[in-house]
C-alpha cells in the first residue's frame, strides 16, 4: 500500500484546492480538532483557555500523550499494538533516577542507558510477536505486567523503595529533559509561557516521524506490512526486522516520556501509568488510524493527539459541572471520530468518481 499522505496530492489535481485538503487522510482529524477548539475556546474563554498559560496546561499533557501515540501509531499502522508503554513511563523514570542516585552516573550516560534498557525491552516484545506469531496484545499486556512487576521488586531490592528522588540534574539536562520554558517579548508581550520541554520534543519527535513515515522508503514498508505483511514480505522487505523497530521506537518513546517526568518532578515512582495506554490509541484512533492497519498518518495522529488534550483537560476552563467530564470526552471523541469516518469515506468516493 502506498503513502497514504499522498492521496490527496495524487487525487486533488494540481495546485492547491479545497477538495483536495478535504481528501486528504489527516483532514478528518483536524476537523475534529478544529471543532473542539472552537467548543471550548467558546466556553472557556472568561476562564483564559486561550492564554499563554492556559493553553500551555493541554499542550503540556498532549505532547507527554503525543510522544508515545506516534510510534504506537506507528505500529497500529503496521497491523500490530503495543500496551506495554504503561511500564515503560515508570521503567524510564525509575532507571533514570537509580542511574544516578544509586550508581552515580553522569546524567545523560544515565539517559543512554535507560534508552538502551527500553530498546531491549521493546527487541524482546518485537521478539516475541515474530518468532511466536502470538498476537501483540496480548505479547504486550503479558509485558506490561512483567515491567511492572519488575519495576517494583528492582526498585526495592537495591534501593529499599518504590520512590526515588533524582538529584539535580545540571542547567543543560533540566533544559532539554524537564524544565518550564517561557518566551516573552517586549512590553509582556508573551509568545508562550510555562511549556514544558516535553512540548518541544513532542514537536521535533514529530517532525522526524512524519519523515520516516511520508518520505523515507521505509514508511511504504510499514504501510505495506500493514496492508498485506505475506505480500510485503514477499516483496522483499524485512517485515520481521522492521516489526522489532518498530516495537523498540514504542519502548524507548515511553521511556523517554518517562525521564521528562522524572526529571521535572525531581522524582520517580514505580505506578504503572494505565491511563496513558488508552490514552495514546484514543489519540491514534482519533488521529485517523485504521485498527486494521496500513492507513494512518503523523499529521492526522498530531491533530487527533491535540484534540484529546483540549478535550481531556478543557472542562477545567468551562462553567461545566466537573462531573460531566468524561460524558463531554465520551461524546466529543466520538464525535470526532465519526467526522474521521465520514471524511474518509467522502474521499474515498471523490477518487473512485474522479475515475
Amino acid at each position: 500500500m502506498a503513502d497514504t499522505s499522498n492521496n490527496g496530492n495524487s487525487t486533488g489535481g494540481s495546485g492547491l484546492s479545497l477538495l483536495g485538503l478535504l481528501r486528504r487522510p489527516e483532514a478528518g482529524a483536524a476537523a475534529g480538532f478544529i471543532l473542539v477548539f472552537v467548543f471550548f475556546s467558546y466556553f472557556g474563554w472568561d476562564k483564559n483557555f486561550l492564554t499563554p498559560l492556559g493553553s500551555s496546561t493541554w499542550l503540556n499533557f498532549a505532547s507527554k500523550v503525543g510522544i508515545i501515540a506516534i510510534p504506537v501509531g506507528f505500529l497500529m499502522i503496521a497491523g500490530e499494538l503495543d500496551i506495554s508503554v504503561g511500564a515503560l513511563i515508570p521503567a524510564g523514570g525509575i532507571v533514570l533516577a537509580m542511574s544516578v542516585e544509586q550508581f552515580g552516573m553522569n546524567i545523560w550516560l544515565a539517559v543512554l542507558f535507560t534508552l538502551v534498557v527500553a530498546g531491549v525491552i521493546g527487541w524482546v516484545n518485537g521478539m516475541l510477536v515474530t518468532r511466536t506469531q502470538v498476537p501483540s496484545l496480548i505479547v504486550t499486556l503479558a509485558t506490561l505486567f512483567v515491567i511492572a512487576g519488575l519495576n517494583a521488586y528492582v526498585s526495592k531490592q537495591i534501593a529499599g523503595t518504590t520512590q526515588h528522588s533524582l538529584p539535580d540534574a545540571g542547567v543543560v539536562s533540566e533544559f532539554i529533559l524537564g524544565d518550564y520554558h517561557n518566551l516573552i517579548l517586549g512590553e509582556g508581550f508573551t509568545i508562550f509561557r510555562s511549556l514544558q520541554s516535553s512540548f518541544f520534543i513532542w514537536i521535533g519527535f514529530a517532525l522526524i516521524c512524519f519523515y520516516v513515515l511520508h518520505v523515507s522508503p521505509w514508511g511504504n514498508w510499514i504501510f505495506a506490512m500493514g496492508g498485506d505483511q505475506e505480500s510485503a514480505r514477499n516483496a522483499g522487505i524485512p517485515t520481521n526486522r522492521l516489526k522489532i523497530a518498530l516495537f523498540m521506537l514504542s519502548a524507548m518513546a515511553a521511556a523517554l516520556v518517562g525521564m521528562t517526568e522524572a526529571v521535572l518532578a525531581n522524582s520517580a515512582s514505580t505506578t504503572t501509568q494505565f491511563g496513558m495506554i488508552f490514552n495514546s490509541i484514543i489519540c491514534v484512533v482519533v488521529g485517523g488510524v485504521l485498527l486494521t492497519g496500513g492507513f494512518g498518518t503523523v499529521t492526522g495522529t498530531f491533530f487527533g493527539t491535540l484534540t484529546f488534550g483540549i478535550v481531556f483537560q478543557g472542562i477545567n476552563f468551562t462553567t461545566f459541572d466537573k462531573d460531566l467530564n468524561m460524558l463531554f470526552i465520551g461524546v466529543l471523541l466520538l464525535i470526532a471520530v465519526l467526522m474521521n469516518d465520514t471524511f474518509r469515506k467522502l474521499a474515498t468516493n471523490a477518487s473512485t468518481k474522479k475515475k
